[in-house]
């Protein structure tokens, strides 16, 4: 009898124990769960229910406090918040998926084999287009001209975009349809010459000319490029990507493809400077929705150290008779950022070389005062002053940059800075001890939008082949957990989206992402190949290996 009542006891208890259980959408266990949170804890197991974690701990708890119809059980596998890119080109990365993929050509020969190849694979008799090469890459580091492109492609425009996305080569057809003359002048780009003619080569704002006469796609070939990149950036872990300077057109495809659950992935917008954008946005104001952030506008200060167009304090060491040159003059500078301040957007503009970094500095210092709130940012900030670090800490700036720039660039950085000077480039250390964060992205497509690589870039400071030795200036090398913070946690701060994801806590959107191997241990000669397992995004499963 009394064994009969304890049978009935016990069944008790646990029917009383699985009626108490919550429900959840879902529940993942069994894992080794980074949270990215502020104290940066582990955990085990965490419960989803309607897109959004609603606890983090351990197995244990979580499969006692929760039930679901779907238990994932990773066997130990490594758990990470969503990565996050806050400076990218997503629609950029759509569009050259269906370009010429110039990258990592070893000559220009080389290049115009890859056109031939292009060409037979996708006849037309419209316009060649490219991008991707670099000259510092080749043999010969001069800028190509454009004799060998008229060969190849004598009848059809030819338009190449230098990987860096600030110099183009064109070819004589592409130049007659562009109208180019020989004696304009371009305010802030450069027509390159070669004995008094046009060698092909327009740089920073001079790319303007034939770019406005290249066909452009309609809203279906943008809604098929964007979806592509969508598919690429999901299958390397990234839930939030970002846009670094769209018009209000393609804002609102987007807005409209995430509405109509076909664009899954988050993206965080920069507006284009310009004044129909200027004017629209600063009467409508900043907005966020699920899927969505536009509250920033992206101003350039300057061009690209590869093209010589990043504006220096002093000349460049291997081309003294340039410093470079500003895009934007400096009394246009501060009126666009007269108008942010009056705003509630944020200010994110391009800097790349020192005199670039030095004068937007002061000029957010004259209008910021001191430390704020309003988390406006540098990005890039590639080339910083000794005597201008300090700046970023009093006036709250935000350095975004890109560490595959630093393994990319490292090749030929000092030929263009000098020793000395090239010691404030690529400072990732020194500019996260100003604030102590610092944002992650990859720049995509002019570096590769795998995240990974900019964590291995950021913690190694070599190449993929493991180049140079004991790494590039290791003393601005950045440890694993900040590494990890800065494309999720601290990324999601700078693009004011903290309190909505970027950490695995309870509240927020359940992004997250699941690895073959963990960062956070293996050998660093590993870390970029790693391979991504699932990527979720509000938990739904957008990705499976």
């Amino acid at each position: 009898m009394i064994q009969r009542y304890l049978i009935i006891g016990l069944a008790i208890v646990l029917v009383t124990a699985c009626s108490t259980k919550k429900d959840a959408n879902l529940i993942v266990h069994n894992a080794a769960v980074y949270t990215a949170d502020s104290l940066f804890t582990h955990a085990q197991a965490f419960a989803v229910k309607d897109g959004k974690f609603v606890a983090v701990g351990t197995s244990e708890r979580i499969l006692n406090a929760y039930r679901s119809d779907s238990i994932v059980d990773l066997k130990g596998q490594p758990v990470y918040p969503g990565f996050y890119d806050p400076h990218a080109h997503f629609l950029g990365l759509g569009q050259v998926l269906n370009q010429a993929d110039l990258v990592g050509t070893k000559s220009f020969d080389e290049v115009v084999q890859r056109l031939k190849t292009f060409s037979e694979k996708h006849p037309t008799n419209l316009w060649v287009i490219g991008r991707g090469w670099d000259q510092n890459d080749w043999p010969d580091k001069r800028f190509p001209t454009k004799e060998k492109l008229d060969a190849a492609f004598p009848t059809i425009p030819v338009c190449l975009t230098r990987v860096d996305g600030h110099a183009v080569l064109i070819n004589s057809k592409a130049m007659r349809l562009a109208g180019l003359s020989k004696g304009a002048k371009i305010p802030g780009g450069e027509i390159v010459l070669a004995n008094n003619e046009p060698t092909g080569v327009l740089v920073d704002n001079a790319m303007g000319l034939v770019r406005r006469v290249i066909p452009q796609p309609d809203a279906k070939d943008k809604e098929r490029m964007l979806l592509a990149a969508q598919n690429v950036c999901l299958s390397l872990g990234l839930t939030t990507v970002s846009d670094a300077g769209l018009n209000r057109n393609d804002i609102e495809l987007v807005d409209q493809l995430q509405k109509a659950n076909k664009l899954k992935i988050r993206d965080y917008v920069m507006i284009s400077l310009g004044e129909p954008n200027l004017d629209y946005y600063l009467k409508r104001g900043p907005f966020q929705t699920d899927r969505l952030t536009v509250r920033a506008f992206k101003l350039y200060a300057d061009g690209a150290l590869g093209s010589r167009g990043a504006c220096l304090r002093k000349p460049y060491t291997d081309r003294p008779e340039t410093a470079g040159f500003l895009l934007l003059n400096p009394t246009e500078l501060k009126r666009v950022l007269t108008l942010l301040e009056a705003s509630q957007f944020q200010a994110n503009t391009h800097c790349i070389g020192d005199s670039a970094n030095h004068l937007i500095l002061d000029l957010y210092g004259s209008l910021l005062k001191n430390r704020n709130a309003r988390r406006w940012r540098i990005e890039h900030a590639q080339v910083v002053s000794p005597d201008d670090f300090w700046k970023f800490n009093r006036y709250s700036v935000i350095p975004s940059v890109q560490p595959t720039h630093a393994t990319s660039d490292m090749y030929w950085a000092a030929d263009r800075l000098g020793t000395t000077r090239v010691k404030g480039a690529y400072a990732f250390r020194d500019l996260m001890k100003q604030n102590g964060l610092i944002a992650f992205g990859s720049d995509f497509p002019v570096e590769a939008p795998n995240p990974l690589y900019g964590f291995h870039a950021a913690v190694a400071r070599v190449d993929a082949q493991g180049y140079p030795a004991g790494g590039f200036q290791m003393e601005n090398a950045v440890d694993r957990v900040s590494a990890l913070k800065a494309m999720t946690s601290w990324a999601a701060y700078a693009n004011f989206e903290d309190h909505l994801r970027g950490s695995i806590e309870a509240g927020k959107q359940a992004d997250f992402v699941v690895l073959q191997q963990d960062i956070m241990k293996i050998p660093a000669a590993q870390l970029r190949d790693v391979k991504v397992v699932q990527t979720w995004v509000g938990g739904e499963k957008l990705f499976q290996r």
